[in-house]
């Protein structure tokens, strides 16, 4: 089994152990991805739907830089906007990296910190914007929605991060499946589970899940501030869509909570216990698989290390975006181990660079964390990267960077399998000292290996659970008996602030009836007295 191609391997398995399973024989099925490192999650559902004889056509703009046009597993149609999406510009993260991280290390003023974040909602603003405008270019092309319709598809399966595709969803009348962990507000059980700030750490917010009053108060003002940045400026462009052609009467945000399935790219490994709901699925890892014998240049690299083995360090294409100060603290820093280093690195190479390292631009990442000479992984803390050393037990150095890397290394760090350096702060002297402490302490292994044994201990791999709950979907075309329809009460009735306020009102009727009475009472009786008395 070694021999085999891990990616080959993995769909063989998924498609054998269902081989007794129901299942849908020829459906169609209708993806609207998101570019960059989402698409590596979706193409992988892809792919084991296409192996099980299922036909995919995937919804691409003509600047998509990771979907391709072309492709043995897929069908495409591809959308022009007027205007690129900004994430799909390779450099978009890596200028919004360096912005960050000058201001961090700079200390800027308050007046220079709040211009940033005016300017990051502003961009977040037009990202939607630029989205939202695929559903646009997709309506008025009535062509094209008359062959989308013709061709009746089972199901539709969208990367919710920018939910353009649940418009055209609902315009079709079809089944959704999300393939997700971020939506428009952030994590996506915020939408779809109750999320009670008291122990579940919000969006933004580097916290465990054991919070004392000030974190559950920081904890509630991120919630309110989240919720704020989704209602005044990311849904209004896709309020205006849904008015425009679905009239007053329906509403974007219950489209987005009506899901039928929610693939949730979690396992509670990894992530805090919160509630959930039954229409949620956790896949979580399910891009996993069996290492692959490395190229024969980097096995032979790697063997040269001999008993010190070797450190992995990939910051994915944001590496460009750090300073060369840094970068040459971290080179600095790795010419003084004993142990080979493999760095995924774009751009100029630092000039201190010691022999121990080797600098590659691409790396098999979860073939190099699943060698046996593998002692530790230096990561900036993305999910794919943090799975694949859950699923390997590779310890973990986070650098986190952008976004949701600074929870997930949290996460990782709270579960005693990582240890993380603020890249603002980072100098070759105490970067050497926690690549040493985590290579040397046993804990950190030994933690990271007990996270890799209970990640794996399930009844099925993730990836089926995936496929199965997309074609139980399209057997019974849809779920809705597993969704809620509390999302669309209002938040009165929701909250039960109409139950309390009614309660409220009878205990302080009742309260001022017994009272008033026993003061009436009180009264005659008094009266009854004085008359004796005269």
């Amino acid at each position: 089994m070694g021999s085999v191609p891990g990616v080959s391997l993995l769909l063989l398995v998924v498609s054998l152990s269902l081989l007794s399973s129901p299942s849908v024989h020829g459906g169609k099925i209708l993806v609207f991805p998101v570019d960059g490192s989402h698409w590596v999650n979706m193409k992988l559902l892809i792919q084991g739907l296409h192996a099980r004889g299922h036909e995919i056509t995937v919804v691409r703009t003509a600047s998509s830089w990771y979907v391709k046009e072309d492709s043995p597993h897929y069908s495409s149609i591809t959308v022009t906007l007027p205007e690129a999406i900004d994430i799909e510009q390779q450099d978009f993260f890596v200028t919004f990296l360096f912005k960050m991280l000058t201001i961090q290390k700079e200390g800027a003023s308050l007046i220079t910190f709040v211009k940033f974040y005016w300017e990051m909602l502003g961009a977040l603003s037009n990202i939607h914007k630029q989205a939202s405008q695929l559903t646009v270019e997709m309506f008025e092309n009535k062509t094209l929605m008359q062959s989308i319709r013709d061709t009746q598809f089972d199901v539709v399966l969208i990367d919710p991060g920018l939910p353009a595709g649940v418009l055209v969803a609902h315009e079709l009348k079809l089944p959704t499946v999300f393939n997700v962990r971020w939506i428009t507000s952030g994590e996506g059980h915020f939408v779809v589970a109750p999320s009670p700030t008291s122990y579940v750490p919000t969006s933004g917010n580097a916290i465990s899940d054991k919070m004392n009053f000030g974190e559950r108060l920081k904890n509630t003002f991120y919630y309110v501030f989240n919720t704020c940045i989704d209602k005044l400026i990311v849904c209004p462009h896709y309020d205006r869509l849904v008015e425009r052609y679905f009239g007053p009467d329906v509403n974007f945000y219950h489209l987005l909570q009506g899901a039928d399935i929610w693939l949730m790219r979690v396992d509670f490994v990894f992530e805090f216990p919160r509630p959930t709901m039954p229409n949620i699925a956790y896949i979580g890892g399910f891009q996993c698989q069996p290492a692959k014998p490395l190229p024969t240049e980097l096995e032979e690299f790697v063997q040269s290390s001999g008993e010190h083995g070797f450190i992995l360090m990939s910051l994915g294409t944001l590496v460009q975006g750090l300073p060369v100060e840094i970068t040459s603290e971290i080179a600095a820093a790795f010419a003084q181990l004993p142990q080979k280093v493999i760095w995924r690195h774009a751009g100029e190479p630092p000039s201190n660079l010691g022999n121990n390292t080797l600098l590659i631009k691409w790396l098999p990442q979860n073939d190099l964390l699943g060698h046996p000479k593998i002692k530790a992984f230096v990561a900036h803390g993305g999910t794919n990267g943090i799975y694949e050393s859950i699923y390997n037990g590779v310890p973990i150095v986070g650098i986190p960077l952008l976004f949701d890397q600074f929870e997930n290394c949290l996460r990782m760090e709270a579960r005693g399998a990582a240890k993380v350096l603020d890249a603002t702060k980072l100098t070759r002297q105490n970067f050497l000292e926690v690549i040493q402490e985590v290579i040397h302490n046993p804990s950190y292994r030994n933690n990271m290996k007990r996270l890799s044994a209970l990640h794996r201990d399930k009844p099925m791999h993730p990836l089926e659970t995936g496929l199965f709950w997309i074609e139980f979907v399209m057997r019974n075309k849809g779920a809705s008996h597993l969704r809620t329809e509390s999302y669309k009460m209002p938040w009165y009735a929701y909250y039960s602030v109409d139950v309390i306020c009614l309660l409220i009102t009878v205990l302080l009727t009742l309260t001022v009836i017994v009272v008033g009475s026993i003061r009436f009472l009180c009264c005659r009786l008094c009266r009854r007295r004085k008359t004796k008395q005269e």
